[in-house]
């Protein structure tokens, strides 16, 4: 018998999706992500992950897109060791145990009140690494975080739950309140919305997509005068994509010939310095 979990909310429940993919990405003969933490807690929990009906296409760009956010992640904290690290939407994510941040960065892992909760009961503790529970769409979380340091703030997957208007305003605070930083995050184009509301692997998050869709990945720089793209990460054009099986990899690399449809037919992050 597993670790007993609380009554979630559909969208609290959402983490499960990207948790349990991890772990199925962990359990193949070459990893992409190689999360084993992520897999011994799957294990842990009592959770019925059949019910998700996670296929092979997905578990692969949810530990490509985890891979790719972690090493923007680690470059940052590479040259700010002093720096703030903030991941939004953390759920069970175990990525500041993947970094292993030097003991002088301050980790904040921010999700809804009993998902933090629950975060705390079945991930260790570790130096310097906080959970904040709290609805990012609110104001007066992020007074716990300190002001006076470089920042990279990491999304994975929450920007799919949250209007456009939500995510301006959430974006502007936290720019506001660092002196400078980092913010990368999975993006989705409103072709890719349109699949998330309609694949299988997908079905169990459809009703709670609230983001129409950006193919622009200049938009945001209108949201606030600070913030500047850095790179957009088209997934179909990174290495790892050797490693998928055949089916896939040849869609990939046809995909990585286009523009278009290296942005709109696959998963593209977003990497922007303010």
């Amino acid at each position: 018998m597993g670790v007993t979990l609380p009554a979630f909310t559909p969208l609290e429940d959402s983490l499960f999706l990207t948790l349990y993919a991890r772990a199925l990405d962990n359990r193949r003969p070459n990893p992409i992500l190689g999360d084993a933490m992520a897999d011994k807690l799957v294990t842990e929990l009592d959770y019925d992950y059949r019910q998700l009906r996670i296929d092979t296409n997905l578990v692969l760009n949810v530990a490509l897109r985890a891979r790719k956010l972690d090493q923007v992640a680690s470059r940052f904290l590479a040259r700010h060791p002093d720096a703030v690290g903030l991941d939004l939407g953390a759920g069970l994510d175990t990525r500041v145990f993947r970094l292993d941040p030097s003991p002088t960065v301050d980790w904040y892992d921010v999700d809804l009140p009993l998902v933090a909760e629950t975060r705390g009961h079945v991930l260790p503790a570790r130096p310097n690494a906080h959970v904040i529970g709290a609805d990012v769409r609110d104001e007066g979380w992020l007074e716990k975080i300190p002001n006076d340091r470089p920042a990279v703030i990491v999304a994975d997957g929450m920007m799919a739950f949250l209007t456009q208007d939500e995510l301006v305003s959430l974006w502007n605070r936290l720019i506001e309140h660092f002196p400078s930083g980092e913010i990368v995050f999975n993006s989705y184009t409103r072709f890719v919305i349109w699949v998330a509301r309609h694949a299988r692997g997908t079905k169990s998050v459809a009703e709670l997509v609230k983001f129409p869709g950006m193919d622009d990945p200049r938009a945001p720089e209108g949201w606030n005068p600070k913030l500047a793209l850095v790179k957009e990460i088209a997934l179909s054009r990174e290495p790892e994509i050797a490693e998928f099986p055949r089916a896939l990899r040849l869609y990939h690399r046809l995909a990585a010939r286009s523009n278009t449809w290296s942005r709109t037919g696959t998963i593209v992050l977003h990497y922007y310095r303010f």
